[in-house]
Parts: C-alpha cells; sequence; structure tokens
C-alpha cells in the first residue's frame, strides 16, 4: 500500500513523476487496447477507500509497461475488505477507470467502494440487493465501483462509456458507476 506523503504523492509516485521526465520526450507506440491511445505514455490511478481508511497513489504504467509492484499494491488496495482476501485486478480494469479519471479533467482521487469481492461476500451482497449480479466480474476481480465527490454519476458514466472497452453501469440512487473489463455494455438509471 502506497502511503501518502505531505504533498499527496507517494514515494512510488515522485519516482515514476522523475522517470517520466526522462522519458517525455521519447515517442511510443501503446500496445494497450484503443480506448488508452489518448491516456498518455504514463498512467496513474488514485483512489482512497472510506471503508479502510486507506489510499493509493500510483503510476502503474510506464512506455508500454506494467510495473508489477504498483499492480500488486492495486490488488492489495482493491481487495475484499470484508474477508480480508485478494485476488490479482485485472490492469485492463484499472486502465478503463485510470482513462475516464483522465477524461473527467479532475485532481480528486476515486473513492472505491468496490474492488474485488470473495463469492461470500458477493452472495452476501446479493441477498440485500437486487443489483448485484450472481456471477459478478467482481469476483474474478475484473470490475470497480467509482465515485467521485466533485462529478456526478451521469458525468463518470459519460466518461466510463467514451472508452468504449468494458461494461459500465449507472447506479445514480446509489451515487457511482460501475465499470469493468467484460463485454462492452451499459445499463442503468
Amino acid at each position: 500500500m502506497t502511503n501518502e506523503t505531505t504533498s499527496g504523492l507517494s514515494r512510488r509516485g515522485l519516482l515514476g513523476i522523475f522517470a517520466a521526465t526522462t522519458l517525455a520526450a521519447a515517442p511510443s507506440m501503446s500496445n494497450a487496447f484503443g480506448l488508452l491511445r489518448g491516456a498518455g505514455d504514463i498512467r496513474r490511478i488514485r483512489m482512497y477507500s472510506g471503508r479502510t481508511g486507506e489510499s493509493l497513489d500510483t503510476i502503474y504504467w510506464i512506455e508500454g509497461e506494467y510495473i508489477p509492484e504498483a499492480l500488486n499494491e492495486i490488488t492489495y488496495f482493491m481487495r475484499d475488505w470484508r474477508q480480508d482476501e485478494k485476488k490479482d485486478i485485472d490492469p485492463r480494469t484499472i486502465d478503463i477507470a485510470a482513462a475516464a479519471h483522465r477524461l473527467l479533467n479532475v485532481g480528486e482521487p476515486y473513492m472505491l467502494l468496490s474492488g474485488y469481492r470473495t463469492a461470500k461476500t458477493n452472495a452476501m451482497l446479493r441477498s440485500n440487493s437486487r443489483g448485484v449480479a450472481k456471477n459478478s466480474l467482481h469476483i474474478r476481480a475484473q470490475a470497480a465501483d467509482l465515485r467521485l465527490r466533485s462529478r456526478s454519476v451521469s458525468q463518470i458514466y459519460r466518461a466510463a462509456t467514451a472508452c468504449e472497452a468494458g461494461g459500465v453501469g449507472k447506479y445514480s440512487r446509489s451515487n457511482f458507476v460501475h465499470m469493468d473489463c467484460g463485454p462492452i455494455r451499459t445499463w442503468g438509471s
């Protein structure tokens, strides 16, 4: 887990920025799928969890390469906090969230409501809400439920759908947007 410094950036983030300044002039071809062609040579994700009190601010991709240590931090951060279990988060989900965040042009981190869920947690949530899928992509560590204080659910939803990758669900009453790296589809009101 990355701890924030007083400036709001982690040591890893500062190192990533330093590395980025040395790479900024070098041309690159993204080997990621199409939605991120405009996402830049550096990909950064910023989130916090109201459930655990943890924050994450990390550069997880530089010049066509995922950073394994950063992906491990993301996996831990997005763990099922109810069961204290983790599963490797599919980086494509992070790519979608990062691209949508970039389109929204905000400095604030996402609030993570749900990342990976064990089957047990998913069944418990399903018993309390009809909006939880039986075979949720959260169980496969391929989904995230996110919100931003400074943007509406509709704004986040439009940014995520503009990425044209994965599933995007709009949950206006619950004030969050679901993003996943499954088949392209949209739902919600």
